[in-house]
């Protein structure tokens, strides 16, 4: 399949496609006589994994590592779980500095009178 049925099929946009064939996450693809990229089922299958592994916040080095664990029929499960609940923790920290930063703001929205008044501690506070 074309590079555009393998973006609707796997739901991954022709620019990323090309991107992860670019990076070595998936391989080259074929080539047609007419020098349009050629998919494979296992292609899409493939890009799906790594836009799953992308919708769950793992970076690309670790969606990688996933990819070769996937292929190794030989692996051990404990490197998997070890890889999610490592991008689990990140993404724990990281929620937490987003709900500090969320709270920071509604206090100061909540310090700041929002009428016809120059003064704000919104500004102040990013003036400081």
């Amino acid at each position: 399949m074309n590079i555009g049925h393998a973006s609707k099929a796997s739901g991954v946009s022709q620019r990323m496609i090309r991107h992860y064939e670019k990076i070595g996450l998936i391989p080259a693809a074929a080539r047609r006589d007419s020098g349009y990229r050629d998919y494979s089922d296992a292609d899409v299958h493939r890009l799906r994994f790594i836009a799953n592994a992308r919708d769950l916040g793992f970076p690309i080095e670790e969606i990688r590592k996933l990819l070769d664990l996937w292929s190794d029929r030989g692996r051990a499960s404990s490197e998997v779980k070890a890889l999610a609940e490592s991008r689990a923790a990140d993404l724990g920290r990281k929620a937490d500095a987003l709900q500090a930063m969320r709270y920071a703001l509604l206090d100061l929205a909540t310090r700041c009178h929002g009428d016809d008044r120059p003064d704000c501690p919104i500004i102040a506070q990013l003036a400081s």
